[in-house]
């Protein structure tokens, strides 16, 4: 069989050769070393460049064009709002219990302290309360939707 300085020689030129392997057999036995197989580099071809002006991205239907003068009033009317997130990941749930009415609805006039919702997690119930005063103008997650940390749960106009 091979000595062990022969053996440690045919695996430095494997290694080194590039080859994908080697296999040899020898006085009875058999012997076979895996080298690394060579991948060739890929080239592609460069993309040619548009010919022309550019085109405009679409927009789509019911957004608004973050250029134009809708978007600077719809960007204007942000700025009053205030976002409550979730503290936690867990379950989002509009109600006490599924027959019970919802904490708030869109429209409802909020103070600080006022519940708005709950985040179950780990089959513990987590009461979000309203950091705020104002009205509630949009409720984020659907009921019992998954929500992560720091997702939008409601969006209140400041009063």
């Amino acid at each position: 069989m091979f000595k062990f300085d022969e053996l440690c020689e045919l695996i430095r030129l494997v290694g080194s050769s590039g080859v994908a392997g080697v296999e040899i057999e020898h006085a009875g036995g058999r012997l076979r070393i895996d080298g690394k197989p060579v991948v060739a580099p890929v080239i592609a071809a460069p993309l040619a460049a548009p010919v022309g002006p550019a085109l405009a991205a679409p927009v789509a239907p019911g957004s608004v064009d973050p250029g134009s003068p809708a978007a600077a009033v719809e960007a204007a009317a942000d700025d009053n709002l205030h976002y409550v997130t979730s503290p936690i990941v867990g379950t989002f749930y509009r109600a006490p219990n599924p027959d019970a009415e919802p904490y708030v609805r869109v429209g409802d006039a909020v103070d600080v302290g006022r519940t708005l919702c709950i985040v179950e997690a780990m089959k513990l119930m987590n009461e979000i309360e309203c950091d705020r005063s104002g009205t509630i103008v949009k409720v984020f997650p659907d009921n019992a939707q998954p929500v992560e940390f720091g997702e939008r749960l409601f969006a209140i106009r400041l009063s």
